[in-house]
């Protein structure tokens, strides 16, 4: 056990403080919430789990997008953060549930995700949030909702769920393992907006139709052993992002399938956005 001596000088005399080198700094404190309505659609809630450091900020956020092809799984489930562990590294975090695409057909899974950062813009003061610093992870299709936000955005969609007069702007995005290319992939019939021409509808909610140079700065992360979304999704998005001058980067690697949010994934998101906030991302 290694100790430091320290003298404080009292009116009267010299005192020798032993403090300890190796004492563990203090954990940071945190609020857990579970079950936060995010917005209303019909009358029906749509829910979140937030936790945030205790403190005044102002706060970078994150908000987590699930993967499960538009018809599964739930904000505690496939891909998604551990809210308390982005917390303690001193974000705001938010993991979101949104309407599969079997019981409401497609949009409204995007306009659900929509409305979640219209709800970090209105409540940003409530929680000590920094609005120029709202960032958006998704796997699979999580991360095909938050690029078709980060190269998109509104779009022609409708606002549902509330927050009207808040905007949709966001400092960066994280998308693991997504699509990009709908027309050209073979789970995409589940995009199916209903009375709607189905290819029209999926080229529409292709992010690599809508890249530009304003796009914002987007993180690309996948594998060449993904099964699930070949890597020439990801490939030709970063070649999209290449010819717009698009800020982005690449975290390609060969052998981690398709990946979730892992420690690997939560480091590459950690430098990226580092990077963002330090305007080091060109």
């Amino acid at each position: 056990m290694k100790f430091l001596l320290a003298c404080a000088l009292l009116p009267s005399c010299f005192v020798t403080v032993i403090i300890r080198a190796d004492e563990p700094k203090p954990a940071v404190k945190i609020v857990h919430r579970p079950d936060v309505v995010y917005g209303e659609v019909h009358g029906a809630g749509l829910l979140a789990d937030v936790a945030y450091p205790e403190g005044k900020g102002p706060f970078p956020a994150i908000i987590s997008v699930h993967g499960g092809r538009w018809v599964a799984s739930n904000r505690r489930g496939q891909g998604v953060i551990n809210v308390k562990q982005w917390a303690e590294m001193g974000y705001f975090a938010m993991s979101i549930e949104y309407r599969l695409v079997r019981c409401t057909p497609a949009p409204a899974c995007y306009q659900d995700m929509l409305c979640s950062i219209r709800w970090m813009h209105a409540n940003a003061k409530n929680y000590n949030v920094d609005p120029n610093r709202i960032f958006l992870i998704g796997m699979s299709a999580g991360g095909h909702l938050v690029s078709l936000a980060g190269t998109l955005g509104e779009g022609s969609f409708e606002r549902t769920g509330g927050w009207k007069e808040q905007p949709h702007t966001v400092r960066g995005i994280i998308s693991v393992a997504a699509p990009y290319d709908l027309p050209n992939l073979d789970w995409a019939n589940l995009w199916a907006p209903a009375g709607k021409d189905g290819d029209a509808a999926r080229k529409l909610a292709s992010p690599i139709q809508h890249v530009s140079e304003k796009s914002a700065p987007i993180l690309i992360v996948h594998a060449d052993n993904d099964r699930s979304v070949p890597v020439k999704q990801a490939n030709d998005m970063v070649d999209a992002l290449k010819k717009a001058k698009a800020r982005h980067r690449y975290a390609h690697s060969t052998d981690r399938g398709h990946m979730e949010i892992t420690p690997y994934v939560v480091e590459q998101s950690q430098k990226f956005i580092d990077d963002i906030t330090a305007n080091r991302l060109r």
